[in-house]
C-alpha cells in the first residue's frame, strides 16, 4: 500500500507523525504499526467486533480539513469496539464523505460486523496517508467515546492514531483510539517474558573432577562395578578374609 495523496493528511496541530518521546516502548510501537490493527490485535486473543453507531452525522472539526471538505460538512460515520477476549482494547471511528458512502465507499455501509480491513488491505487502489497519533483529553469527541468503554480509573488522556485511506480520490479517515486494557495486557506480557528468562530450572552446581596425585583425571567409577570393599577382599594368603578383632 502506497502513501496517499499529501492533500488528504491526517496530520494537524495535537497529530504527530512521530510518536511522543515520553510514550513507552509498546505504545510507540503500537501507534505506528503499518497494516491492519484488527490482524495485530489477533495474535493477543479472541478479537470480536462490536458496531457501537452507524449513521450521518457531521465531521469533527479536526476532519474536515484531513478529508478536504467543508467544516461540519456530512459525513457517513462508523463507530466500532475491538475487544480481546471479551475486553474492549480500542474503540474506533471511521468518517468518509456522505458522497463517498453513497459510491467509492458504499462497501462500508455493509460490513456489519466485519472488520473495515477487508475493505482496505484487499484492495490495491487504496492508498494510505501516514500514521499520526496524539493524546486525547476530555474535550475530545473519541475520548467521550472511549471512556463508555473504560470501566474503572479512567485516565485524564487517551493515546489515538489516525491516518486516510484514498480510493479512486475518495477519502476514508480512521481514527484508533487505544485503551487502558490494551498497554495492560501488554505490560504483563512483558513482565512474564521477564520471569520465564530469569526463572528457569536451576542448573546443577559443577562439580570438581577428582585427579589422581600425577594430577591426571582419575578413572570414574562405573555404578555397576562398585570398588569392592575390604571385607570382600581376599586375603593374601588365599584363605578366609580375617575377622575383624572383637
Amino acid at each position: 500500500m502506497h502513501a496517499a495523496l499529501l492533500r488528504f493528511d491526517a496530520a494537524g496541530a495535537a497529530w504527530r507523525a512521530t510518536p511522543h518521546p515520553a510514550f513507552s516502548f509498546d505504545q510507540k510501537d503500537w501507534l505506528t504499526r503499518g497494516g491492519s490493527l484488527t490482524a495485530h490485535l489477533r495474535s493477543l486473543g479472541l478479537v470480536r467486533l462490536r458496531v457501537t453507531r452507524e449513521a450521518v452525522a457531521l465531521a469533527w472539526r479536526d476532519e474536515a480539513a484531513a478529508l478536504g471538505i467543508a467544516p461540519r460538512a456530512p459525513v457517513w460515520v462508523r463507530e466500532i469496539v475491538l475487544e480481546v477476549n471479551g475486553v474492549p482494547y480500542v474503540a474506533a471511528h471511521s468518517v468518509t464523505p456522505l458522497a463517498a458512502s453513497r459510491h467509492t465507499w458504499q462497501a462500508m455501509r455493509r460490513l456489519r460486523t466485519r472488520p473495515l480491513a477487508e475493505l482496505l488491505y484487499s484492495d490495491s487502489s487504496v492508498t494510505r496517508s501516514v500514521l499520526v497519533s496524539a493524546q486525547l483529553t476530555a474535550r475530545h469527541p473519541l475520548y467521550v467515546l472511549a471512556r463508555r468503554e473504560i470501566a474503572i480509573n479512567v485516565p485524564h488522556a487517551l493515546l489515538a492514531r489516525r491516518s486516510v485511506f484514498v480510493r479512486h480520490g475518495a477519502p476514508l479517515m480512521v481514527t484508533e483510539c487505544m485503551l487502558p486494557a490494551l498497554w495492560a495486557h501488554l505490560a504483563e506480557q512483558r513482565r512474564e517474558g521477564g520471569r520465564e528468562e530469569g526463572s528457569g530450572a536451576p542448573r546443577p552446581p559443577v562439580l570438581p573432577i577428582p585427579h589422581d596425585r600425577g594430577g591426571r583425571p582419575a578413572r570414574p567409577v562405573h555404578p555397576a562395578h562398585p570398588t569392592p570393599s575390604s571385607s570382600s577382599l581376599p586375603c593374601a594368603s588365599g584363605g578366609a578374609p580375617k575377622r575383624p578383632a572383637s
